[in-house]
């Protein structure tokens, strides 16, 4: 960090110049490791796994109170249990829930795919079956706040897809409940169960299955370390979504952009935890040094400051780039999980994004509305992996058989190529079986 060159204003925010810094000083705020190497957590977290593959429930009841409810007896959350939820939950919040719901179903309903077979003349049929998965989990990490947003955006393109069952695993309180906001979410999205385990030991129980838990075919969902390495390490047995980072924002903006609106937003991010990432990357020196005026004011309003100031210490940054290409590369580099594009032409901009995760177009578009409400998913990848994959979708939830069939005038045609291929590859018997049908008739 001493040797970033950077203006400290209120020690809120660094500033760098791409002018000044050199390429690795840049890089440090733009190249973030997606997992970074523990052996201390990869050997608890495979020990874990082992224990739970092992013995079952046995071992989820040890780390449930262990970790979460000493009196642990129950890992599922009961009908009462729901019944009860919806007499506590707020109107409001519900009444939200059931909003969010509603535009998420939409947008993904918009991506759903159908079969399809084609048939040539001379017989030669080719097509593609799109079948849903049987069984999904969603894991939901269990802060201080609860998640109902992760609920919905993890269960409901699942649903949409026509997975079978959907389950929720999400860790208990120190009472042995789950918030009443992740229930109503879970029911309105759906979900045929919700199970009262969170961490690695969930993960494993998921991935292997238990006396009670039913091994399910993928898991998504976001969570700590633990979580994402037992996602990692159970990746083969059960498919997954994708290894999460730490959460991330890049704000590509120029002299239109509001100082107040991009300070929020980089503040929304900041406050996540110590290691989420905050980055500006402007060609307005005026408005950067705004900007980081405005964070000093915001910051010392919010509840979670300490962490906000962490974040913004080790992983924020205001860069201001020579001219506006310089700046697209950088945003194309770091492959950002959320892209707000605060310019004075956002539309034409964006044909110039190659890599994000999510994409918010102009001053009014906070990053906010695509955590909650708008209806694209909310679980995007993040450590540049936007560079290669994809937020969470339909698709995660679906898989494709090719389907093939053949006329003996078809076979005919196609023969000689195959042969030649597979002689050249050495396997004779391959090329046998085609010779072999070229004998009928």
């Amino acid at each position: 960090m001493n040797s970033v060159i950077s203006v400290w204003y209120n020690q809120a925010m660094n500033i760098l110049y791409t002018t000044k810094c050199k390429k690795a000083e840049i890089d440090y705020y733009l190249d973030k490791p997606l997992i970074q190497d523990n052996p201390e957590i990869e050997t608890s977290v495979r020990s874990i796994i082992s224990d739970v593959q092992k013995n079952g429930d046995a071992a989820l009841f040890k780390y449930i109170r262990r970790f979460d409810c000493p009196d642990a007896d129950s890992l599922i959350v009961s009908t009462e249990e729901i019944e009860y939820a919806y007499t506590q939950i707020d109107a409001d919040l519900l009444n939200s829930i059931k909003a969010a719901k509603d535009n998420i179903v939409s947008f993904h309903k918009k991506q759903l795919r159908s079969s399809w077979i084609d048939l040539d003349d001379n017989g030669r049929l080719l097509g593609q079956l799109i079948r849903p998965i049987e069984k999904a989990a969603v894991v939901v990490p269990g802060f201080q706040a609860p998640l109902p947003s992760s609920v919905l955006m993890g269960a409901l393109p699942a649903k949409v897809a026509g997975v079978s069952e959907v389950y929720i695993s999400t860790p208990p309180r120190k009472d042995g409940s789950v918030h009443s906001a992740i229930i109503a979410a879970a029911m309105e999205a759906g979900v045929d169960k919700i199970f009262k385990i969170g961490g690695a030991h969930g993960v494993a129980a998921l991935a292997y299955g238990t006396e009670t838990v039913p091994k399910v075919d993928k898991i998504v969902g976001p969570g700590n370390i633990y979580t994402t390495m037992a996602k990692r390490f159970v990746f083969g047995h059960v498919g997954i979504d994708m290894l999460a980072g730490p959460s991330e924002i890049v704000i590509l903006a120029d002299e239109s952009a509001v100082p107040a609106y991009v300070a929020a937003d980089m503040l929304s991010q900041a406050e996540h935890d110590s290691d989420a990432r905050s980055i500006l990357i402007t060609v307005s020196e005026s408005l950067a040094v705004k900007v980081a005026e405005e964070i000093e004011k915001q910051i010392i309003k919010l509840s979670r400051e300490s962490i906000a100031r962490e974040s913004l210490k080790h992983n924020g940054a205001i860069i201001i780039a020579s001219n506006m290409n310089e700046a697209v590369s950088m945003v194309n580099k770091a492959a950002p999980e959320h892209l707000e594009l605060a310019v004075s032409d956002p539309i034409n901009t964006l044909c110039s994004i190659k890599n994000a995760g999510a994409v918010f177009l102009g001053n009014y578009t906070t990053e906010s509305l695509g955590d909650y409400i708008a209806g694209p998913n909310h679980v995007l990848p993040t450590s540049a992996t936007a560079r290669f994959s994809s937020p969470l979708n339909v698709d995660d939830f679906i898989k494709k058989s090719s389907v093939i069939m053949y006329s003996h005038t078809a076979l005919i045609e196609d023969a000689a190529s195959t042969i030649t291929i597979a002689e050249a590859e050495g396997l004779d018997a391959h090329a046998n079986a085609v010779k072999v049908r070229m004998k009928d008739k």
